[in-house]
């Protein structure tokens, strides 16, 4: 029963790796059909998004059940309690991909991004896809370290959403206002789609941990040692 038990724990992250990968794939994919117009590609990310919604559907079952069955305590229900709040954040970006996926079949045969902005979607796109390529890693590693790295790495994501919007308040913009709409939602999505990879590497500190992601951080910064002499300065 035991043995039965384990393997069912194990399932739900397999789940989870399963959805995190195919969500990352969405951003890419969602990002090329974007830029090159690909309506039938766009199509294929927009169909996808239904199997990711399944898979949380899934795992919520077998969670739910787990619970009923087995009543889990201490590391084993901080297992099953986060691993839902987790297929959340991968179902969510999933969504987000999808957005994407919607607004270039919106725009087709048009591209919704100017060439100017052309680099830095792109840059967005692949840099949201290599994040939750990590979290994925995390998921399976349960590496902590690596975990806390992903929140470093998101501070990319900011300074490209930043980019777009020092673009679109140029007084050079000459792409008229629903471009300007198209790319403020894009940004908005890969910066949203990126905090929902930072969460999943947040909650796997927690169930490794039982401590939250930030108050880690918090204990590693090194105290600020009083300078000998400056209380008199």
């Amino acid at each position: 029963m035991r043995d039965a038990y384990h393997e069912e724990l194990d399932s739900i992250g397999d789940g989870l790796v399963e959805m995190a990968r195919l969500v990352g794939s969405a951003i890419g994919r969602a990002t090329t059909a974007m830029l090159d117009s690909d309506l039938k590609l766009a199509e294929n990310v927009i169909e996808a998004d239904q199997r990711v919604d399944e898979l949380q559907h899934e795992l919520e079952a077998r969670a739910i059940a787990l619970l009923a069955r087995q009543q889990p305590v201490a590391t084993d229900l901080r297992i099953v309690v986060t691993s839902l709040r987790m297929s959340a954040d991968l179902e969510r970006s999933g969504d987000l991909a999808q957005h994407v996926a919607k607004l270039a079949r919106l725009r087709y045969p048009d591209r919704a991004v100017p060439s100017d902005l052309h680099a830095t979607i792109l840059e967005m796109g692949q840099l949201a896809q290599r994040l939750m390529a990590k979290a994925a890693e995390v998921i399976i590693t349960k590496d902590v370290d690596l975990a806390l790295q992903l929140e470093q790495d998101d501070d990319e994501m900011d300074l490209l959403h930043r980019t777009l919007f020092q673009h679109l308040m140029d007084d050079r913009w000459k792409h008229g206002i629903e471009t300007a709409v198209d790319v403020t939602l894009l940004g908005r999505y890969y910066e949203r789609f990126a905090d929902h990879a930072v969460s999943v590497a947040k909650r796997v500190v927690y169930l490794v941990t039982g401590e939250h992601a930030d108050e880690l951080q918090a204990d590693a910064q090194p105290e600020i040692q009083a300078v000998p002499g400056a209380e008199s300065a």
